[in-house]
């Protein structure tokens, strides 16, 4: 497999403190990748990072064969790039499906003139946006709700909701961050199995999880995060057995 996403020596630093310490690793097309580590360990830093949401301080972004070092977050996205929030980041005034072709739009080439006149261009792309949300509520179990406000949605269907959105933006690499929080047992197992259904569609995705079963199951490599370190990287049988690993994260009694 071709490496989708390279990051090479990366580094951020707050103030005196070091979030993420010349951290290296890749991300192949089709893959399932997840970062691991305790909490405050750099991850969703990580993240910020890829996405353009903190600049780098050192090192380089390479995404599908192009530097991306400086590149805008609208940018980023526009390349590929989706991400979730451990934090839902949900519009809740809209309505589900209103959350969902918000994000579409990202992808119209309508411009402001056309929308304002209500051009014939616009009426089609606007169409074809009510088609792709409808798909994707479709697709994550959500079309009954499509109607509601997404305030009104519980916990696990607003965690589908903003993965929908996420793939609205027909992204090469999704990012999610910490999905299964706030899941029980049966709602995580579920998820996993749909984060495999969206590979199945050809997106590569990064996740970061505390679940050690979730991620286990279902990712093709690990890398693990310690104090803005990399520990390792590898599949989850070398991750689990790895020394420092459960030094550091799993515990030295595990």
């Amino acid at each position: 497999m071709s490496v989708l996403l390279a990051l090479n020596g990366i580094s951020k630093y707050f103030g005196g403190l070091v979030a993420v310490n010349n951290v290296s690793f890749t991300v192949k097309k089709g893959q399932i990748k997840a970062i691991i580590g305790p909490n405050g360990a750099g991850k969703t830093t990580i993240f910020d990072l890829i996405t353009g949401f903190t600049p780098l301080d050192k090192g380089e972004i390479w995404f599908d064969g192009e530097k991306i070092n400086g590149t805008p977050p609208y940018l980023r996205v526009k390349k590929g790039i989706a991400r979730t929030f451990q934090n839902l980041e949900l519009f809740g005034n809209m309505t589900v499906l209103e959350n969902i072709m918000a994000s579409c739009y990202v992808r119209t080439k309508a411009g402001l003139l056309a929308c304002a006149l209500r051009l014939p261009r616009w009426l089609q792309e606007k169409s074809e946006i009510v088609k792709r949300a409808n798909e994707l509520l479709e697709f994550v179990g959500l079309k009954a709700w499509g109607h509601l406000r997404s305030s009104y949605l519980p916990l696990g269907a607003q965690r589908y909701l903003e993965i929908a959105r996420a793939l609205a933006t027909s992204p090469k690499l999704l990012l999610l961050d910490e999905p299964a929080s706030g899941l029980d047992p049966t709602e995580t197992q579920a998820l996993a199995d749909f984060v495999l259904k969206i590979r199945e569609r050809g997106i590569t995705v990064l996740l970061v999880e505390h679940d050690m079963n979730f991620t286990m199951r279902i990712a093709d490599e690990i890398m693990v995060l310690n104090y803005g370190e990399k520990v390792a990287d590898g599949t989850p049988e070398e991750i689990r057995n790895h020394p420092e690993v459960i030094k550091a994260y799993l515990g030295s009694h595990a």
